[in-house]
């Protein structure tokens, strides 16, 4: 009986535990543990937002926040995913977002460095005197 006992306890292991029965390779541990810790921002970030915007039975009516932190880390997590949230579709009928290649990018660079090679700063501001001032003799 006592054997029975020892078995089971080696048996349950933590989520750690787990984590290191599935791969024995530390760096794969450490992706399955971002993987999950970004999962997790995921959630807490879109329940915030539910919140905000969601009036749920039950509860006091609570004051609005501002959500632009929250919905920076939800669409940066997000895309740490590759997920694309926000994107808009570009329709080139409609002036849509400038398609320009490596290749056009790099004619454009050339054709403005030969056209303004230098660049000059004008910086305008009175003239100033430094020197020590004498303090008026009172008398």
């Amino acid at each position: 009986m006592a054997e029975a006992k020892k078995e089971e306890v080696k048996e349950s292991k933590g989520p750690i535990g787990k984590l290191k029965e599935l791969s024995e390779d530390k760096e794969e541990q450490m992706a399955i543990l971002s993987t999950f810790v970004r999962l997790g921002i995921l959630i807490w970030a879109g329940g915030i937002l539910t919140i905000n915007y969601v009036e749920i039975p039950g509860l006091s009516k609570q004051e609005k926040i501002d959500p632009t932190f929250i919905a920076s880390v939800f669409t940066g997590v997000l895309a740490t995913f590759g997920v694309e949230a926000g994107q808009k579709k570009k329709n080139a009928a409609s002036g849509g977002g400038a398609n320009i290649s490596k290749k056009d990018m790099e004619v454009l660079i050339e054709k403005a460095a030969n056209t303004a090679p230098a660049q000059t700063i004008r910086i305008e501001q009175a003239p100033m005197v430094l020197a020590p001032q004498i303090p008026p003799k009172k008398g």
